[in-house]
């Protein structure tokens, strides 16, 4: 069976209520993960990542509503959280430290980037 080229695996969701960022975001990030065939161990990675956005996004919003988009493909995801405050990507990634772990976002990501008002996460399947 050949792969469907012409199918969109993405969504771009706006949660407006904090404790429903984790359970949605990981929900639609595994749905369109599982559509891109990401392996297992992968699927735990990503959601990793959503558990350290959820945690930490809602605090580095203007009016507490998180913006996400979420895009899967066979050779990895991406997740871009935004728009936020000036500097607000740079500070949802200093948020992301943990005592004795260090930065989630920098030891589970393949790829993080900020330009000030966005984070970008990639995450590749095969590396």
């Amino acid at each position: 069976m050949s792969p469907d080229t012409g199918t969109v695996n993405e969504a771009t969701l706006t949660v407006r209520r904090p404790e429903l960022l984790g359970p949605v975001l990981g929900r639609v990030v595994g749905m369109l993960a599982a559509r891109a065939q990401c392996p297992i161990d992968r699927l735990d990675d990503a959601l990793l990542l959503t558990d350290a956005v959820a945690a930490h996004a809602p605090g580095h919003t203007a009016d507490g509503r998180v913006t996400i988009h979420v895009h899967a493909e066979p050779a990895g995801l991406s997740l871009r959280i935004g728009p936020l405050p000036d500097s607000g990507g740079d500070a949802l990634v200093q948020a992301a430290s943990l005592p004795g772990v260090g930065n989630v976002f920098e030891r589970v990501a393949s790829d993080v980037r900020t330009d000030g008002t966005e984070l970008l996460l990639r995450l590749a399947f095969r590396e």
